[in-house]
C-alpha cells in the first residue's frame, strides 16, 4: 500500500516530508483548505474594491510603488496571445516567467518532491491567498510524479527562494521542463502525459508560489536526515579505530561524562559504551599485545608447516611475524609498583593511561557536531509549518483597514536556515578531519601501536598498502574545510536595493547537503581502512595466544628482543618472566571486539577480503562507500546492539 501524508499546514515532520521526497503522496486536509479559501476569497474582495495591496494591485520589490491600473496602457505580445486578461493575472503570470532563470546542474528528484511538499503545506495556513483549485494543482503535480527541473544556482535566499520556486510554478502554468517518467521533457507536455491541464494564476498566487524558503528548507532537511546515520557511522568508525588499537576506555565512563554534560558528548560516550561492549582487546593488558615484526622464512619455524594451529589463522599463513622487547632490571628503577601489576615486556600498546587527541577526545568532538546537528533540526522543525511569503493574509481579523488584514513583513528572510546551515558546514569538517586523523593514525607506524606500516606485511619492499588511502581522505577534508566559510556573512543586495540584506541560506543549504555526501566517504575511508587495522590487531594476539600454547618458555623466548646473554646472572630470572607472559597469554579466552564492531567488521568482509598483499583497490572503496550510503555497515552494528 502507497504511503499517503495528510498535509494541514500545521504538523507536517522532517521524517513525513523524507517519505513524500521518495516518493509518498500527499493530500490535503479539509479544514486547511476551508482556511485557504477564506484568504482567497478576502483577497478577491479587497481587489473588488480597489484597494492597494502589495503583490496584488502593486508591482514587487523595487516597483512595488507602482499600482496597476484598469487596463494595459499598451499592447504586449502577452495580452495579444491571451486577450481579456487582467493586469492582476499577467502581474503574477510575468513573476513567474521571469523569475525561473536559475543555472546549473538540475536538483535531484527528492529534493525538488520535498520542496514542492513544503511550498502546499505553508499554503495550507491559508495566509497566502493562493485558491483551491490551484493548490489542488501543485498537489496533483506532485502525486503524478512530475519533477520540474530546478537548476541549483539563482536564490539568495530573500525574497526567499525566488527563482528555484519559480522554476516549480513556471510547470504549474504550462511553460519550463519537467522529468516525467524518466524523460526531461517540456513542462507542458509532461502535464499532458500525466493527464493534467496548465492553470492560470490569480491574485497574489505568482507570489504566493515563489516567495517562500523551500528550497533552503528541502536541503537542509535532507542534509540532516542523512547526517543523522552519519553521526551514528562516526561513532562506529572510532569504535573499530579503537579496538584496532587495542584503546582504552576509561575516557568514555558515564561517571566521567556526568561532570561535562553537553548532550551530544554524553550521547556519543555511551554509544561508544555500546558499541564496545564485550570488547577483550579494548583495555587489555599492555603486555599480552604484541609488536608487529616482519615476516620472514624462519618466522614460525617452530611449526613444520609454518601455520599456526589456532582456528582464527588456520585459513592463511600469517603475513606478520611479532616480538616484543625485554625490560632489564636496571631499567625498573623507580618503577616497581608498574611492574608489579604488569610484566616487563614493551610490545604494541604504550605503556600509557591515555591514548590521542582522536581516539580520547570522540565524545567531546562527534558530540559538538551532534548538538550542531539537533540545533538545526530544532530551527528546520520551526520553518517546516511557518508561513513564509508576504504579504501576509489575515481574513479573520476584525481590523478596519485593509493594510491591517494584509501586513507586509520578512518571513520570507532565511536568515534562520541560513545561520543554522552555516553552524552545520562549520561543523561537518571537524567530524571528516577528526574521522581522517584516526585513519593515518593507524597508518603511520610512528603512531599505530605496534602495527605493520600502512597495515601491510611488505616484507620484499614492494608494497603501498593503505597508504594512498589517507591521501584521498585527506583531499577530501581539505575540499571540506574550503567550503566551509559562511555563505550567510556575504550579502549580495538585490532588486536595486529595494532587498539590500539577504541570507545566501540556498546555498548554505545546498553547500551542506553535498558536503553530507563528502562526509560519508571520509568514513567510508576510515572503516576500510579500520576493518584491515582490526584484522591484524586481533591476528598478532592471537598468533600471540597461539603460539603460547604451542610451545615452552625457550621457544617463546625467541620472539622476545633485548633479552639478557645466557651467562647474564638475569637470565634465569628473564626466563620465568617469559614463562609468565606465555602462561598469562596461553590462559587468555579468545580475543574479540566489541559486538556491534565485530558486526560491521563482518559486513565490510562480505565485501571487501583482508589485503594480505597489494592489489587494485579502487573497486574496494567504491565499495566502502556505498556500504556507508546504504547505510549496510551501520545497520549490521545496529543490529548487534539489539540482540545484546
Amino acid at each position: 500500500m502507497s504511503v499517503v501524508i495528510n498535509l494541514d499546514g500545521r504538523s507536517l515532520t522532517r521524517e513525513q516530508l523524507v517519505a513524500v521526497a521518495r516518493g509518498a503522496s500527499v493530500e490535503l486536509d479539509a479544514q486547511a483548505l476551508r482556511a485557504v479559501a477564506r484568504a482567497a476569497d478576502f483577497l478577491a474582495e479587497q481587489v473588488r474594491r480597489e484597494e492597494p495591496i502589495y503583490g496584488v494591485s502593486t508591482g514587487f520589490g523595487s516597483n512595488a510603488d507602482k499600482l496597476l491600473g484598469g487596463h494595459p496602457m499598451r499592447d504586449t505580445a502577452v495580452n495579444a496571445a491571451a486577450p481579456g486578461r487582467s493586469l492582476h493575472v499577467e502581474l503574477q503570470h510575468n513573476l513567474i516567467v521571469t523569475h525561473a532563470v536559475c543555472v546549473g546542474e538540475p536538483f535531484p528528484a527528492h529534493v525538488v518532491r520535498a520542496m514542492l511538499c513544503i511550498r502546499i503545506n505553508t499554503l495550507l495556513r491559508g495566509h497566502s491567498g493562493i485558491r483551491v483549485g490551484t493548490l489542488q494543482a501543485l498537489a496533483a503535480l506532485l502525486n503524478a510524479g512530475i519533477v520540474p527541473v530546478v537548476p541549483q544556482l539563482g536564490s539568495v535566499g530573500a525574497s526567499g527562494d525566488l527563482a528555484p520556486l519559480s522554476h516549480l510554478a513556471i510547470v504549474l502554468i504550462g511553460g519550463g521542463e519537467a522529468f516525467f517518467a524518466g524523460e526531461r521533457m517540456p513542462g507542458g507536455l509532461a502535464l499532458e502525459r500525466a493527464g493534467l491541464h496548465p492553470i492560470s494564476l490569480s491574485y497574489k498566487e505568482g507570489l504566493a508560489l515563489n516567495n517562500g524558503t523551500a528550497q533552503m528548507l528541502a536541503t537542509g532537511v535532507l542534509a540532516v536526515q542523512q547526517l543523522d546515520d552519519l553521526l551514528d557511522t562516526a561513532d562506529l568508525a572510532a569504535a573499530m579505530t579503537i579496538d584496532a588499537f587495542a584503546g582504552r576506555l576509561g575516557a568514555f565512563a558515564e561517571a566521567v561524562h556526568e561532570l561535562r554534560p553537553h548532550p551530544g558528548q554524553v550521547h556519543v560516550a555511551e554509544n561508544l559504551r555500546a558499541m564496545l561492549a564485550d570488547s577483550s582487546l579494548a583495555d587489555i593488558r599492555y603486555h599480552l599485545v604484541p609488536r608487529f615484526r616482519q615476516w620472514q622464512p624462519n618466522s614460525w619455524s617452530m611449526f613444520s608447516n609454518g601455520v599456526l594451529p589456532g582456528d582464527t589463522l588456520a585459513s592463511r599463513q600469517p603475513c606478520f611475524d611479532i616480538g616484543w622487547e625485554w625490560v632489564p632490571l636496571d631499567q625498573r628503577h623507580g618503577r616497581d609498583r608498574f611492574y608489579q601489576r604488569f610484566l616487563p615486556f614493551r610490545g604494541g600498546k604504550k605503556h600509557q593511561p591515555q591514548d590521542s587527541y582522536s581516539l580520547r577526545c570522540v565524545p567531546q568532538v562527534h558530540g559538538a557536531v551532534r548538538d550542531a546537528v539537533e540545533q538545526a533540526k530544532r530551527v528546520l522543525d520551526i520553518e517546516l509549518n511557518s508561513v513564509t511569503d508576504n504579504p501576509l493574509v489575515f481574513p479573520d481579523s476584525n481590523a478596519e483597514h485593509v493594510e491591517e488584514q494584509v501586513i507586509s513583513a520578512g518571513h520570507f528572510h532565511g536568515m534562520p536556515l541560513a545561520l543554522a546551515m552555516s553552524y552545520l558546514k562549520a561543523a561537518i569538517p571537524v567530524l571528516a578531519s577528526i574521522s581522517e586523523r584516526r585513519l593515518n593514525k593507524l597508518l603511520d607506524p610512528a603512531t599505530n601501536d605496534g602495527l605493520p606500516p600502512f597495515l601491510i606485511g611488505n616484507e620484499d619492499g614492494t608494497e603501498s598498502g593503505y597508504m594512498i588511502v589517507q591521501y584521498t581522505a585527506a583531499a577530501i577534508v581539505n575540499d571540506l574545510a574550503s567550503r566551509a566559510m559562511p555563505a550567510s556573512v556575504y550579502s549580495i543586495p538585490t532588486s536595486a536595493n529595494a532587498e539590500d540584506h539577504v541570507s545566501m541560506g540556498a546555498n548554505e543549504a545546498r553547500h551542506v547537503l553535498a558536503m553530507a555526501d563528502d562526509l560519508g566517504k571520509v568514513l567510508a575511508l576510515e572503516l576500510y581502512t579500520a576493518a584491515q587495522a582490526l584484522d591484524l590487531r586481533s591476528d598478532m594476539i592471537t598468533a600471540a595466544r597461539e603460539l603460547a600454547r604451542n610451545c615452552d618458555a625457550m621457544a617463546f623466548a625467541g620472539k622476545v628482543q633485548c633479552g639478557p646473554r645466557t651467562d647474564s646472572p638475569d637470565h634465569g630470572q628473564f626466563l620465568v618472566e617469559v614463562d609468565n607472559l606465555r602462561s598469562e597469554l596461553s590462559a587468555a579466552p579468545a580475543f574479540r571486539p566489541g559486538r556491534a564492531v565485530a558486526a560491521a567488521h563482518a559486513r565490510i568482509r562480505e565485501s571487501i577480503a583482508f589485503l594480505d598483499r597489494d592489489r587494485a583497490l579502487d573497486g574496494e572503496v567504491s565499495a566502502a562507500v556505498r556500504m556507508v550510503e546504504d547505510g549496510s555497515i551501520l545497520a549490521a552494528a545496529r543490529a548487534a546492539l539489539q540482540t545484546r
